[in-house]
């Protein structure tokens, strides 16, 4: 669809950026905080462990003062379970109250909504000992947590997101470093989507708590979504297309707003003999919970063709690469896209798809959690970080929201990856995303002092215009 004027972005848009508690925090065992899953994790050999991250618990006035220089209307970041509560139940940590009723107070002092993740890849390590989500008293667990959070930060926090891809949990768990799996387990398959299930059940018992407790505040789910291409006009690849968008994408959305599992992936589970186990009320819990908005995480899109039976999913695979399960799919790699450094497909366009394609489903505002390049960014003698690929990247993913918006989309923010360089999940310090640049190496802490990206300035400029002026 071409249009002859595009509308505005709203007045109210939220523009900012997102970061995560085990990425960018540091301080991972200090004032009362427990170990989470991370922590105690083996980190990818050549990678940094998350000891420092980018000590944003030491520094969080000066990220938040520099969000503000830019303009930040929101900053999406996490809460760690334990930092709050220790040992993921019981007594809760007076410490790390202080620090994220600091950091909240900081972001409101620079009229910054707080938008808050409640779990984002670290289950404390005292509960997955128990068995993580694996354990039926993790619904219990997580609505507990959420209720300290509610009661503690609810008079200032009004947007919540439940569980950071929930998908990419499921998917791409053991990469992660959260899949938890016990020890006898024959039918992974069915116990990583028993995981899956305890995770619907909390968060729609938790979107409910929200609104009791809240009424006033806005919850909502933040999948990682790729709308995912047929290869070919081949009506098998159709198929195939419509498989894995199910196991992928719409999975996780229908659950969150409709509180149904999908047809295309029940079918899937019980032709692998994995269908999940529903405790009695299961199914009146999951039709409770009632997103206000949906957030989401893009990166790029995915490439499907038609199984031919010989597929097998590859572990080493990230959740932005091509994959492939036999009888269901076939990832491959899209011709018409150029790759980043890391390999992950850059596809502008498909970032309108994938809107146009949700809003069509659930009719629900949106808002983007994350959207990135990652790179090899590096600082000059003079103090300089010159990354004009990044620029260029947000510059295209931004001009098809707007396009998105023009359609009739309706979009309520944008919050790329990531408001300060972090630690990546995988690949460690060495994948910059952030507008703020971080001086620290992968194992040479140095000064970890902050220096404006060529982003920052662009990114700047961006919201001072409400997203009008992309120009360099």
């Amino acid at each position: 669809m071409l249009h002859k004027k595009l509308k505005p972005f709203p007045k109210d848009f939220l523009w900012g950026a997102s970061t995560s508690a085990y990425q960018v925090e540091g301080a991972s065992l200090e004032d009362g905080k427990g170990p989470s899953c991370q922590d105690v994790k083996t980190v990818p050999e050549g990678t940094s462990d998350l000891k420092v991250c980018a000590d944003q618990y030491h520094r969080y006035k000066e990220d938040i003062a520099l969000m503000a220089e830019m303009g930040f209307k929101t900053y999406r970041f996490s809460i760690s379970w334990s930092r709050l509560i220790p040992e993921g139940t019981g007594a809760v940590n007076p410490k790390g109250i202080e620090y994220y009723n600091n950091l909240i107070n900081e972001c409101l002092k620079y009229n910054i909504e707080p938008l808050v993740t409640m779990f984002h890849f670290d289950m404390p390590a005292a509960l997955d000992k128990r068995g993580s989500w694996g354990n039926r008293e993790s619904v219990d667990w997580f609505v507990n947590f959420a209720k300290v959070m509610f009661e503690n930060f609810g008079d200032r926090v009004k947007y919540w997101l439940t569980i950071n891809e929930q998908n990419m949990l499921t998917l791409v768990g053991p990469l992660i470093g959260t899949l938890h799996v016990p020890e006898g387990c024959t039918n992974i398959l069915k116990e990583t989507y028993q995981q899956n299930h305890h995770m619907m059940v909390a968060q729609a018992k938790v979107m409910a708590l929200c609104h009791e407790m809240l009424p006033n505040a806005k919850i909502g789910p933040a999948p990682n979504i790729s709308l995912v291409y047929p290869a070919s006009c081949k009506p098998e690849d159709m198929l195939a297309a419509q498989n894995y968008n199910a196991i992928r994408n719409w999975f996780y959305l229908d659950m969150a707003v409709w509180g149904k599992y999908n047809n295309l992936l029940w079918a899937y589970l019980e032709e692998n003999d994995a269908t999940p186990d529903f405790e009695p009320g299961d199914e009146e819990i999951l039709a409770s919970g009632h997103p206000d908005f949906i957030g989401f995480n893009y990166y790029n899109t995915a490439t499907v063709a038609a199984s031919d039976g010989t597929e097998k999913l590859d572990p080493g695979a990230d959740q932005q690469q091509a994959r492939g399960e036999a009888g269901f799919y076939r990832g491959i790699d899209n011709p018409n896209l150029t790759k980043t450094e890391f390999g992950w497909e850059i596809d502008p366009p498909g970032f309108r798809s994938t809107i146009r394609e949700m809003y069509s489903r659930y009719r629900l505002p949106m808002i983007v959690t994350e959207n990135g390049l990652g790179a090899y960014d590096k600082l000059t003698e003079d103090g300089k970080i010159h990354d004009p690929y990044r620029i260029e990247y947000l510059r295209r993913h931004i001009e098809q929201m707007h396009l998105a918006i023009t359609d009739g989309c309706e979009m309520m923010g944008y919050c790329p990856w990531s408001a300060v360089d972090l630690i990546s999940t995988h690949e460690g310090m060495v994948k910059r995303y952030g507008f703020i640049y971080v001086d620290r190496d992968e194992f040479d802490l140095k000064t970890l002092d902050r220096y404006r990206k060529d982003s920052f300035f662009w990114y700047k400029k961006v919201i001072a215009s409400n997203g009008e002026d992309l120009t360099d």
